[in-house]
């Protein structure tokens, strides 16, 4: 085979990949929807109140905060590991009300379609207690992923900081004080009031390599750059479920969110810089809990793969970003 015949070869499939590629970006852009989905179904706008025993409609986080703090936990099937974060959470903020009477508190529990009685176990041993002032239950209808059930308990506050946190209680609550130290410092020097404070686990990863095997370590370097080199910069771990924001940088970036399952963080920080919300991280305390959802190596994969769709789906337009003020 002489090598004109090889150059033409080779030119017609770089011309058919290019092709492939120019149709794959325009499937991708036609069947994606440019805003996220904020409906929900009409059961999901109500907790149950077991001492008057009716429904009562939740706010919502363009109304103006009326308590200091909101916790949201989302949950699946999280019924035999609930209260590992439930009992810490409250034994913590009962007693930060104890030592400080004007500090208001809610924690929502969002159950994400779970199949078990997680959500009657909250109600029950929870609700029941201490009453829908101080918890309370978002039941979704259907499974949308931690992501979007972060979001819907977001929407659903009436906090004026608002701190997300695992169902599993992997990282010590109290920690959520360094969060708030860090956010005060970042509210002195940003008076236009958004910011975000990422709960991280960078100081552990290097005992974490040390347990892992190198399958495992490259898979988490890999995952690592991916976010580095096409979405977030500065910040080291952006999947920690401890998180702690401003109303008003939750409603700037809840609201443009677009993915809902486990690379939600990627997404919310990329909006967040979008923005030039000032993010900040602080190392907490965690350890690991017996009972994750995350399959090590088919969930990496299925989140590099979100985390490429984030970047090509913004960079040609698929996803729009509302540039809301406020």
């Amino acid at each position: 085979m002489d090598s004109s015949l090889l150059q033409l070869l080779a030119a017609s499939l770089l011309g058919g990949l290019l092709l492939l590629i120019v149709v794959a970006l325009i499937v991708l852009y036609m069947f994606s929807e440019a805003y996220p989905n904020l409906r929900r179904h009409e059961d999901e706008k109500y907790f149950f109140d077991p001492a008057s025993k009716n429904r009562k409609l939740f706010p919502n986080l363009f109304e103006n905060p009326s308590i200091e703090l909101s916790v949201i936990f989302p949950a699946y099937n999280e019924e035999e590991r609930i209260h590992l974060a439930l009992d810490e959470a409250l034994l913590y903020l009962q007693d930060r009300k104890k030592k400080n009477s004007s500090f208001t508190y809610e924690v929502i529990v969002v159950d994400d379609g779970s199949r078990d009685k997680t959500s009657n176990i909250v109600l029950e041993n929870y609700v029941k207690k201490h009453s829908t002032d101080v918890i309370r239950v978002l039941t979704l209808t259907k499974n949308r992923g931690k992501g979007g059930a972060v979001r819907m308990g977001v929407l659903s506050c009436r906090g004026k900081h608002i701190l997300f946190a695992d169902a599993d209680g992997a990282t010590k609550f109290s920690d959520v004080e360094k969060l708030e130290k860090s956010m005060k410092e970042l509210n002195e020097k940003n008076p236009e009031g958004s910011a975000i404070v990422c709960g991280s686990r960078a100081h552990l990863e290097d005992d974490a390599i040390a347990t892992r095997s190198v399958f495992r370590t490259f898979l988490m370097k890999g995952f690592h750059f991916l976010v580095w080199f096409l979405c977030v910069r500065g910040i080291r771990d952006t999947q920690c479920g401890f998180k702690l924001l401003t109303r008003k940088a939750a409603n700037r970036t809840f609201t443009n969110m677009h993915v809902e399952r486990w690379a939600f963080d990627v997404d919310l920080l990329y909006v967040a810089q979008h923005f030039k919300i000032p993010i900040r991280e602080v190392a907490v305390t965690w350890h690991e809990v017996e009972g994750s959802k995350i399959i090590p190596f088919w969930s990496w994969l299925q989140m590099g793969r979100d985390i490429l769709l984030i970047r090509v789906r913004y960079l040609i337009g698929a996803w729009k970003i509302k540039e809301n003020k406020e």
